[in-house]
Protein backbone atom coordinates (compact mmCIF):
# COMPACT_ATOMS: atom_id res chain seq x y z
CA UNK A 1 0.00 0.00 0.00
CA UNK A 2 1.45 3.22 -0.62
CA UNK A 3 2.27 5.65 2.22
CA UNK A 4 0.31 8.94 2.03
CA UNK A 5 2.28 12.39 1.35
CA UNK A 6 3.43 12.71 5.22
CA UNK A 7 4.29 16.03 6.87
CA UNK A 8 7.39 16.81 8.71
CA UNK A 9 7.63 13.14 10.24
CA UNK A 10 5.24 10.33 11.11
CA UNK A 11 4.27 11.34 14.57
CA UNK A 12 6.93 14.47 14.53
CA UNK A 13 6.46 15.31 17.82
CA UNK A 14 7.13 12.13 19.51
CA UNK A 15 10.33 11.54 17.26
CA UNK A 16 11.67 15.00 18.41
CA UNK A 17 11.12 13.68 21.74
CA UNK A 18 13.06 10.86 21.04
CA UNK A 19 16.02 12.24 19.06
CA UNK A 20 16.24 15.63 21.29
CA UNK A 21 19.02 16.29 24.05
CA UNK A 22 17.04 16.61 26.78
CA UNK A 23 17.01 20.22 28.29
CA UNK A 24 19.03 20.65 31.92
CA UNK A 25 17.34 19.91 34.61
CA UNK A 26 14.96 17.33 32.94
CA UNK A 27 15.80 13.17 33.29
CA UNK A 28 16.61 11.85 29.95
CA UNK A 29 13.79 9.32 28.57
CA UNK A 30 14.47 5.82 30.02
CA UNK A 31 15.23 3.27 27.71
CA UNK A 32 12.42 0.40 26.68
CA UNK A 33 14.99 -2.25 26.61
CA UNK A 34 18.91 -3.51 26.78
CA UNK A 35 20.62 -5.07 23.41
CA UNK A 36 23.39 -6.22 23.42
CA UNK A 37 26.07 -4.34 20.99
CA UNK A 38 27.10 -6.68 18.71
CA UNK A 39 23.34 -7.03 17.29
CA UNK A 40 23.70 -3.39 16.70
CA UNK A 41 24.91 -2.09 13.39
CA UNK A 42 24.61 1.43 11.73
CA UNK A 43 22.52 2.59 9.00
CA UNK A 44 24.94 2.49 5.97
CA UNK A 45 22.76 5.83 4.25
CA UNK A 46 23.37 7.48 7.59
CA UNK A 47 24.24 11.17 5.92
CA UNK A 48 26.81 11.71 8.51
CA UNK A 49 30.24 10.53 7.84
CA UNK A 50 32.82 12.08 10.17
CA UNK A 51 33.30 11.51 13.48
CA UNK A 52 36.34 13.42 15.64
CA UNK A 53 38.30 10.46 17.57
CA UNK A 54 39.07 13.27 20.41
CA UNK A 55 35.01 13.78 20.96
CA UNK A 56 34.68 9.93 20.95
CA UNK A 57 37.63 9.64 23.05
CA UNK A 58 35.80 12.18 25.33
CA UNK A 59 32.45 10.74 25.15
CA UNK A 60 34.13 7.24 25.73
CA UNK A 61 35.65 8.93 28.96
CA UNK A 62 32.08 9.55 30.21
CA UNK A 63 30.40 6.73 29.00
CA UNK A 64 32.84 4.54 31.18
CA UNK A 65 32.31 6.71 34.20
CA UNK A 66 28.19 7.77 33.81
CA UNK A 67 27.08 4.92 31.47
CA UNK A 68 25.11 5.85 28.17
CA UNK A 69 22.47 8.13 29.43
CA UNK A 70 20.44 8.99 26.74
CA UNK A 71 19.30 5.96 25.03
CA UNK A 72 20.09 4.88 21.52
CA UNK A 73 16.75 4.84 18.84
CA UNK A 74 16.97 2.11 16.67
CA UNK A 75 14.49 0.03 14.11
CA UNK A 76 14.79 -3.70 13.61
CA UNK A 77 16.94 -4.08 10.72
CA UNK A 78 15.90 -5.09 7.03
CA UNK A 79 16.19 -8.69 6.68
CA UNK A 80 17.76 -9.59 9.81
CA UNK A 81 16.38 -11.68 12.63
CA UNK A 82 16.90 -9.80 16.24
CA UNK A 83 19.26 -7.63 14.84
CA UNK A 84 18.72 -3.56 14.83
CA UNK A 85 19.78 -0.43 12.99
CA UNK A 86 20.61 2.39 14.16
CA UNK A 87 18.26 5.97 13.66
CA UNK A 88 20.02 8.04 15.82
CA UNK A 89 22.70 7.48 18.32
CA UNK A 90 25.81 6.33 16.18
CA UNK A 91 28.01 8.57 18.25
CA UNK A 92 27.53 7.06 21.32
CA UNK A 93 27.78 3.64 19.95
CA UNK A 94 31.04 3.72 18.53
CA UNK A 95 32.09 5.82 21.99
CA UNK A 96 30.49 2.24 23.72
CA UNK A 97 32.74 0.25 22.00
CA UNK A 98 35.77 2.05 23.25
CA UNK A 99 34.24 2.00 26.27
CA UNK A 100 34.10 -1.77 26.03
CA UNK A 101 30.19 -2.00 26.90
CA UNK A 102 28.47 -5.00 26.20
CA UNK A 103 25.22 -3.41 25.81
CA UNK A 104 23.54 -0.20 25.40
CA UNK A 105 19.95 1.19 26.35
CA UNK A 106 17.68 1.98 23.31
CA UNK A 107 14.23 3.13 21.52
CA UNK A 108 12.74 0.60 19.41
CA UNK A 109 10.87 2.14 16.25
CA UNK A 110 8.86 0.71 13.11
CA UNK A 111 10.15 3.38 10.36
CA UNK A 112 10.85 3.07 7.17
CA UNK A 113 13.89 4.16 4.97
CA UNK A 114 12.47 7.63 4.27
CA UNK A 115 11.35 8.46 7.62
CA UNK A 116 14.79 6.89 9.16
CA UNK A 117 16.47 9.57 6.63
CA UNK A 118 14.59 12.43 8.18
CA UNK A 119 15.23 11.47 11.57
CA UNK A 120 19.03 11.34 10.74
CA UNK A 121 19.17 14.72 9.18
CA UNK A 122 16.81 16.24 11.84
CA UNK A 123 19.75 14.91 14.80
CA UNK A 124 22.29 15.95 12.35
CA UNK A 125 20.79 19.26 12.66
CA UNK A 126 20.37 19.36 16.00
CA UNK A 127 24.40 18.89 16.83
CA UNK A 128 26.15 21.50 18.88
CA UNK A 129 29.28 21.18 17.16
CA UNK A 130 27.56 21.77 13.63
CA UNK A 131 29.46 24.41 11.33
CA UNK A 132 26.92 26.74 9.39
CA UNK A 133 27.57 25.23 6.13
CA UNK A 134 26.63 21.31 7.67
CA UNK A 135 23.73 22.79 9.56
CA UNK A 136 22.26 24.66 6.20
CA UNK A 137 22.88 21.73 4.37
CA UNK A 138 20.42 19.68 6.71
CA UNK A 139 17.86 21.91 5.88
CA UNK A 140 18.03 21.76 2.17
CA UNK A 141 17.96 18.12 2.78
CA UNK A 142 14.86 18.07 4.32
CA UNK A 143 13.30 21.01 1.96
CA UNK A 144 14.07 19.14 -1.24
CA UNK A 145 13.70 15.21 -0.17
CA UNK A 146 10.26 16.00 1.85
CA UNK A 147 9.01 19.02 0.76
CA UNK A 148 9.29 21.17 3.73
CA UNK A 149 9.10 24.90 3.69
CA UNK A 150 11.45 27.07 5.67
CA UNK A 151 8.65 27.93 8.00
CA UNK A 152 7.37 24.58 8.83
CA UNK A 153 11.27 23.86 9.66
CA UNK A 154 11.26 26.83 11.92
CA UNK A 155 8.08 25.55 13.74
CA UNK A 156 8.63 21.77 14.42
CA UNK A 157 13.04 22.22 14.83
CA UNK A 158 12.17 25.54 17.30
CA UNK A 159 14.12 28.13 15.41
CA UNK A 160 13.11 31.36 13.74
CA UNK A 161 12.77 31.56 9.99
CA UNK A 162 15.00 34.12 9.51
CA UNK A 163 17.45 31.92 10.93
CA UNK A 164 17.07 29.21 8.63
CA UNK A 165 16.42 31.20 5.60
CA UNK A 166 19.90 33.09 6.46
CA UNK A 167 21.79 30.08 6.44
CA UNK A 168 20.72 28.60 3.67
CA UNK A 169 21.70 31.70 1.67
CA UNK A 170 25.15 30.92 2.60
CA UNK A 171 25.23 27.51 0.51
CA UNK A 172 24.86 30.28 -2.60
CA UNK A 173 28.67 31.00 -1.90
CA UNK A 174 31.07 29.53 -4.31
CA UNK A 175 32.83 25.93 -2.24
CA UNK A 176 36.07 27.55 -1.63
CA UNK A 177 34.12 29.58 0.76
CA UNK A 178 32.32 27.25 2.54
CA UNK A 179 35.08 25.74 3.05
CA UNK A 180 37.03 28.38 4.75
CA UNK A 181 33.30 28.30 7.35
CA UNK A 182 34.09 24.57 7.80
CA UNK A 183 37.18 25.05 8.64
CA UNK A 184 35.98 28.10 11.13
CA UNK A 185 37.94 30.14 9.39
CA UNK A 186 35.33 32.27 8.44
CA UNK A 187 32.33 32.64 10.55
CA UNK A 188 28.74 32.69 8.83
CA UNK A 189 28.26 36.37 9.85
CA UNK A 190 31.45 37.43 7.66
CA UNK A 191 30.12 34.97 5.03
CA UNK A 192 26.54 36.50 4.90
CA UNK A 193 28.11 40.12 4.24
CA UNK A 194 29.91 38.31 0.97
CA UNK A 195 27.07 36.72 -0.21
CA UNK A 196 25.47 40.11 -2.39
CA UNK A 197 29.25 40.49 -4.05
CA UNK A 198 30.76 39.89 -7.23
CA UNK A 199 34.15 37.87 -6.48
CA UNK A 200 32.99 36.27 -2.30
CA UNK A 201 35.82 33.70 -2.74
CA UNK A 202 38.87 36.92 -3.35
CA UNK A 203 37.36 38.77 -0.58
CA UNK A 204 37.19 36.00 1.63
CA UNK A 205 40.56 35.80 1.06
CA UNK A 206 41.14 39.09 2.23
CA UNK A 207 38.71 38.53 5.32
CA UNK A 208 41.28 35.76 6.34
CA UNK A 209 44.33 36.75 5.61
CA UNK A 210 43.56 40.51 7.80
CA UNK A 211 41.72 39.15 10.27
CA UNK A 212 38.68 41.97 9.78
CA UNK A 213 35.97 42.01 12.05
CA UNK A 214 32.03 41.35 10.87
CA UNK A 215 31.64 45.06 9.99
CA UNK A 216 34.90 45.64 8.46
CA UNK A 217 33.76 42.45 5.95
CA UNK A 218 30.76 44.57 4.91
CA UNK A 219 32.53 47.87 4.62
CA UNK A 220 34.71 45.87 2.79
CA UNK A 221 32.20 44.07 0.00
CA UNK A 222 30.35 48.11 -0.21
CA UNK A 223 33.35 49.39 -1.63
CA UNK A 224 34.98 46.25 -3.48
CA UNK A 225 34.86 46.34 -7.58
CA UNK A 226 30.83 46.84 -8.80
CA UNK A 227 29.84 46.95 -12.28
CA UNK A 228 28.22 50.57 -13.58
CA UNK A 229 25.74 52.31 -11.95
CA UNK A 230 21.95 51.03 -13.84
CA UNK A 231 20.31 53.81 -15.19
CA UNK A 232 17.05 55.32 -13.91
CA UNK A 233 19.10 56.04 -10.89
CA UNK A 234 18.91 52.15 -9.16
CA UNK A 235 21.82 51.69 -7.11
CA UNK A 236 23.89 48.63 -7.24
CA UNK A 237 24.27 46.03 -4.74
CA UNK A 238 28.00 47.20 -3.68
CA UNK A 239 26.08 50.91 -3.25
CA UNK A 240 24.05 49.44 -0.52
CA UNK A 241 24.49 49.52 3.05
CA UNK A 242 24.12 46.21 5.03
CA UNK A 243 20.52 46.93 6.40
CA UNK A 244 19.19 47.14 2.52
CA UNK A 245 20.91 43.99 1.54
CA UNK A 246 19.55 42.34 5.07
CA UNK A 247 16.01 43.60 4.42
CA UNK A 248 16.03 42.09 0.58
CA UNK A 249 17.35 38.81 1.84
CA UNK A 250 14.53 38.50 4.41
CA UNK A 251 11.89 39.71 1.88
CA UNK A 252 13.64 37.25 -0.91
CA UNK A 253 13.36 34.15 1.68
CA UNK A 254 9.73 35.35 2.72
CA UNK A 255 8.27 35.09 -1.07
CA UNK A 256 10.96 32.40 -2.40
CA UNK A 257 11.41 35.56 -5.24
CA UNK A 258 14.26 37.64 -5.31
CA UNK A 259 13.50 41.14 -4.48
CA UNK A 260 15.71 44.24 -4.97
CA UNK A 261 15.33 47.64 -2.72
CA UNK A 262 16.30 50.49 -4.27
CA UNK A 263 16.59 53.58 -2.17
CA UNK A 264 17.18 56.65 -4.01
CA UNK A 265 20.08 58.52 -1.53
CA UNK A 266 19.05 61.65 -0.22
CA UNK A 267 15.18 60.92 -0.85
CA UNK A 268 13.02 59.05 1.16
CA UNK A 269 11.29 57.34 -2.09
CA UNK A 270 12.56 54.13 -4.56
CA UNK A 271 12.03 51.38 -5.93
CA UNK A 272 11.31 47.36 -4.76
CA UNK A 273 11.33 44.97 -7.80
CA UNK A 274 10.37 41.58 -7.76
CA UNK A 275 11.48 38.53 -10.32
CA UNK A 276 9.76 35.85 -11.03
CA UNK A 277 10.98 32.45 -12.37
CA UNK A 278 7.29 30.65 -13.33
CA UNK A 279 4.09 31.53 -13.81
CA UNK A 280 3.16 29.97 -11.02
CA UNK A 281 5.14 32.06 -8.91
CA UNK A 282 4.06 35.39 -10.48
CA UNK A 283 0.43 33.65 -9.59
CA UNK A 284 1.06 33.62 -6.18
CA UNK A 285 2.65 37.05 -6.20
CA UNK A 286 -0.55 38.74 -7.75
CA UNK A 287 -2.47 36.05 -4.57
CA UNK A 288 -0.82 38.00 -2.04
CA UNK A 289 -1.11 41.43 -3.71
CA UNK A 290 -4.79 41.14 -3.96
CA UNK A 291 -5.55 40.03 -0.22
CA UNK A 292 -8.58 41.04 0.62
CA UNK A 293 -8.04 43.88 2.79
CA UNK A 294 -9.74 43.78 6.93
CA UNK A 295 -12.45 46.17 7.96
CA UNK A 296 -11.46 49.48 8.58
CA UNK A 297 -8.29 49.68 5.87
CA UNK A 298 -8.00 51.16 2.66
Amino acid sequence: MNREKRGLGRGLSALMADVSVPEQGNPPRAAERRIPIEQISPNPDQPRRRFQEADLTDLANSIREKGVIQPLIVRPSPGRDNEFQIVAGERRWRAAQMAQLHDLPVLVRDLDDTEVLEIAIIENIQRADLNPVEEAAGYRQLMDRFGHTQERLAEALGKSRSHIANLLRLLNLPPEVQSLMIDGRLSAGHARALIPTDDPLKLARIVVEKGLSVRDTEKLAKSGPAPAQAKGGRSNDSDKDADTRALEQDLSANLGMKVAVNHREGQENGTITIAYKSLDQLDELCRLLSLTPTAGTI
